[in-house]
């Protein structure tokens, strides 16, 4: 559906619409964290092209997600690294698609655990129909709107490619 060059174009305007949104709150230095994996290898390349010094923070809401019953446990549990506080702190997460808005909510529960940060930005690649949480992006590179059978996946991480997948049964789909 969209390969390296189309996701390399939309994460550079990405960026540009960030620096914009940065300037526009008076934000001089905002830490970066992406969730895994596709929003780290969103948020690597954002992290560059709008050149913040701090490190790059990742999250794995694995435990955090309100699914794992139904789903199980992620067998690719990945460490959080925050090297960093977020204590008043300004925010942008990175996420690669945002569906129900299931996973940004993990995302901020787990963050909460780590501190109280000023504000929370949110960026997405991937902005796609069938929300059940209000959840917004500040930034998004696309959108699109998809059956309930259909969910689109990032894989990655070299090269970055979008596809969109349909499944017969949408119970056995994992949210976004």
């Amino acid at each position: 559906m969209s390969d390296q060059t189309e996701i390399d174009s939309l994460v550079q305007e990405m960026a540009v619409e960030l620096k914009d949104l940065m300037a526009q709150g008076d934000i001089a230095d905002p830490l970066m964290i992406g969730i895994h994996s596709g929003g780290v290898w969103i948020a690597t390349k954002l992290h560059e092209l709008m050149g913040i010094q701090q490190e790059l923070g990742t999250l794995d809401i694995s435990f955090y997600r309100d699914d794992f019953t139904r789903i199980g446990i992620n067998p690719q549990v990945k460490p959080t690294k925050l090297p960093f506080s977020i204590d008043d702190q300004h925010i942008i997460l990175v996420d690669d698609v945002l569906h129900t808005g299931r996973t940004i909510r993990a995302a901020m529960n787990e963050l909460f655990d780590y501190g109280r940060p000023a504000s929370i930005s949110l960026a997405v690649l991937v902005e796609r129909s069938g929300r059940e949480l209000p959840i917004a992006a500040s930034v998004v590179g696309k959108q699109l709107d998809l059956s309930g059978t259909e969910h689109v996946k990032l894989s990655g991480p070299e090269p970055l490619q979008l596809v969109i997948q349909k499944s017969e049964n949408r119970q056995t789909q994992t949210s976004n």
